[in-house]
């Protein structure tokens, strides 16, 4: 089955086109297919450039790249990226490729299998040594939320690497927030509908991943998100 890779991208570190293009082959190995990449630009930034974006259609025969010149957000980016995408099996992840080749194949296999329709990543407990204490406070905390309030069989709904089959794309197409929550307005959806089978997957940090700062102005807007939530 024909497999696409979306990465949306804003910001990414200088070098992004060289870790892009190394992941991307390394990721192809594993499953033994020429995967289709689908790179959502999420409105300008100072480190792409033209030729950073040449680079990769030069180097890479299956890759998309879906432009627009305002940032929106991770979810609206990855909603255009899987309007975009045409494989049966549809994954995401960061433009920096923070999780293990190993991870990224658990989850491909897992669907290719034919094991689960939507194959969640969550973070395991190593994942949390390398994280800053607020951050870490902050996904905590997030998780007991949903555990309190919406009672979903998997409360770490937040880690980057996910996986779907094609036929549940349109449930994906179906969030309306556009920023981080979004993954939890998805994984709600899924549990929501009573038709797809779910799948948690453990996925590792690679070892040298670094967090960006975050910026804590979107905590409000995120919170009242999660709000919103409560009652749709």
């Amino acid at each position: 089955m024909m497999t696409s890779l979306i990465l949306p991208c804003y910001n990414p570190a200088p070098g992004w086109e060289q870790t892009v293009l190394s992941s991307y082959s390394s990721f192809c190995k594993q499953v033994q297919q020429q995967v289709e990449l689908v790179i959502v630009m999420d409105g300008a930034s100072a480190t792409v450039t033209q030729d950073s974006v040449l680079f990769l259609k030069k180097s890479i025969p299956n890759v998309s790249v879906v432009e627009y010149t305002e940032n929106r957000g991770k979810g609206y980016a990855l909603r255009q990226g899987v309007k975009a995408a045409t494989g049966a099996i549809i994954m995401y992840t960061d433009i920096d490729f923070p999780y293990s080749q190993d991870s990224m194949q658990v989850v491909y296999e897992t669907l290719n299998k034919n094991e689960a329709d939507v194959a969640i990543g969550i973070k395991n407990e190593a994942y949390y040594a390398h994280v800053p204490l607020l951050r870490k406070a902050i996904s905590k905390y997030l998780r007991m939320l949903i555990r309190l309030f919406l009672s979903m069989p998997i409360t770490d709904t937040q880690c980057g690497l996910k996986g779907f089959k094609k036929e549940v794309a349109p449930l994906f197409l179906q969030t309306t927030i556009d920023r981080y929550l979004f993954d939890l307005e998805f994984v709600r959806n899924c549990f929501k509908s009573k038709v797809y089978r779910v799948k948690a997957i453990p996925v590792a940090l690679n070892e040298n991943v670094h967090f960006r700062t975050m910026n804590y102005r979107i905590l409000l807007p995120e919170m009242l998100n999660f709000i919103k939530l409560l009652f749709k």
